[in-house]
């Protein structure tokens, strides 16, 4: 049975419809879902402030789409070796779609993130089956291209999507960043619906039954840590007994589910595939990669307007020039995929990513806006140029029968990477704060003349609001203001820095992973 199996995998096809056309129209899922990501974190002020909820109870609209996300996200590939890929991925835009629009429609909070669940199982399969139909549609030596296309749509939906989530906000509802949803995914289904089809190894496949424990396993270990993540800075992580509770559920879950994959006869994740050197190399940098673009996306707007005092369009259009990088990143790897070692990229991408972090890394108050917008186009062209070779070869050594499974896992780890990046990064710029804080107002001397004059400028220049005593104590809080904005600019910094060493803690794995066929073939010749 095996070798028939194998007879099939290896007999070249070719889909019936132009791969260019395939591409466009898994894009299109893609994209909608990359957008309405960064679109619905803008909208979170809006919707806490319109169901009266507190900023902390809102933050549940992101953790129970993720959860119901991650969940789907992983075992997708089951659920396209049983039902076919492309019934799988047109079921999925629909629910997508019925779960945008049940939660633009949302009367209250308890709906509102019911539905939230409801599209995030929708969303969880759109970026995994979209890798996969385009690495099975395109032949090996265009493949590089093809995730060219398919990352200019991964990058391009979260540059507009903040930008376009406050217009809507503000022009209309909180709900338009949903109802915007329907539209595209109509266009995604007729040119799925129109254009591709399945494999032959999944036509001719064998159904497995649904593995029901290690699907209960792999929700319990994700829904726990995606809770940790989320709350744990708030209640100051393992200071609370709730919490130490739930990171002993989530370890024991973890633990239970990796166990009962690797000993099942038909397992939800197939993590075996985990043992090809180039595919787990490619994951483990893309977990660390997706901590560091994650972070930086979610740190740097944060510094602009909480420290630098930049409204939220100014904001915006200094972090939008990343797609112009991004763009970049794009034409140079698909032009030189299959002409040189694609380490070589990914090594040269690493650097750049590793500059990008340190550049930011030496910020202060007096900082132009261009010196934001520089280090910004780096890391987009950056992303471009890693992403694409990066994901190429991580899969190049896999058969075709183990792609849909293994970019389940890819685009899980990715997105992991990326949750705990923000976290920890958001603990980090807490803690180094209050250390700097305390560091500075120890330096500040009472009876230094410098002090004095300051203090006493500031006093003469509010003494007319009140009495003397008032004024002093004014004074004083406006001095205690600018030692908080210094200690928080010098958290930044650190984090920063930070985020560059985990990039140069990358360039090793780089060299264990191994070149494709036809780069290697170029470097000998």
């Amino acid at each position: 049975m095996s070798a028939a199996s194998g007879a099939v995998s290896d007999r070249p096809w070719k889909p019936s419809s132009n791969p260019w056309l395939i591409a466009i129209a898994v894009m299109l899922g893609t994209f909608m879902e990359v957008l309405d990501t960064s679109i619905t974190s803008v909208a979170i002020p809006h919707i806490a402030g319109s169901m009266a909820i507190t900023p902390d109870d809102a933050t549940w609209v992101l953790t129970s789409y993720l959860i119901s996300n991650a969940v789907v996200l992983t075992a997708s590939g089951w659920f396209s070796r049983t039902f076919g890929r492309k019934r799988f991925l047109l079921s999925c835009i629909v629910v997508f779609a019925l779960g945008s629009l049940f939660s633009g429609l949302a009367p209250n909070f308890p709906i509102l993130i019911i539905s939230l669940l409801i599209q995030g199982a929708g969303g969880g399969a759109l970026q995994p089956s979209a890798q996969a139909i385009l690495l099975e549609s395109f032949p090996p030596e265009k493949r590089g291209q093809a995730m060219a296309m398919y990352t200019f749509g991964i990058i391009l939906a979260p540059v507009i999507g903040p930008t376009l989530g406050g217009w809507l906000t503000d022009s209309y509802s909180w709900r338009w960043v949903f109802y915007v949803n329907i539209p595209v995914a109509i266009c995604a289904f007729l040119m799925i619906e129109a254009f591709v089809e399945d494999p032959p190894y999944l036509r001719s496949g064998k159904k497995g039954r649904l593995d029901v424990v290690g699907f209960i396993l792999l929700a319990s270990w994700i829904a726990g840590l995606q809770i940790m993540l989320d709350k744990g800075q708030e209640v100051d992580w393992f200071g609370a007994v709730w919490m130490r509770w739930l990171a002993i559920f989530t370890v024991v879950s973890f633990c239970a589910f990796v166990a009962w994959e690797l000993t099942d006869s038909n397992p939800l994740v197939d993590l075996k595939v985990l043992t090809n050197r180039n595919f787990f190399c490619g994951t483990a940098m893309i977990t660390m990669v997706g901590a560091v673009l994650y972070a930086t996306t979610a740190l740097l707007p944060l510094f602009l307007q909480t420290v630098m005092n930049y409204p939220a369009l100014q904001s915006g259009l200094a972090v939008s020039p990343r797609g112009l990088g991004s763009i970049v990143g794009i034409l140079i790897a698909g032009q030189l995929i299959n002409v040189i070692d694609n380490r070589f990229m990914m090594i040269t991408a690493t650097l750049a990513l590793a500059i990008s972090s340190f550049y930011l890394g030496g910020i202060d108050l007096e900082i132009a806006q261009f010196t934001v917008t520089l280090p910004i186009i780096i890391n987009g062209f950056a992303t471009s140029l890693l992403f694409i070779p990066l994901t190429t070869n991580a899969v190049s050594t896999l058969r075709s029968e183990q792609i849909g499974n293994a970019t389940s896992i890819y685009n899980l780890m990715r997105n992991i990477g990326g949750a705990v990046g923000i976290s920890l990064t958001t603990t980090f710029l807490v803690r180094i704060s209050q250390q700097w804080q305390t560091t500075l107002v120890n330096r500040v001397a009472t009876t230094n003349h410098a002090f004095q004059s300051r203090l006493g400028a500031i006093q003469r220049a509010i003494g007319t609001h009140g009495p003397s005593t008032t004024t002093h104590q004014e004074a004083l809080g406006m001095i205690y203001q600018t030692v908080q904005q210094q200690a928080s600019v010098l958290s930044y910094i650190a984090v920063f820095r930070y985020l560059g060493v985990l990039c140069l803690v990358c360039l090793p794995l780089i060299l264990l992973i191994k070149p494709t066929q036809r780069a290697a073939k170029v470097a000998i010749h």
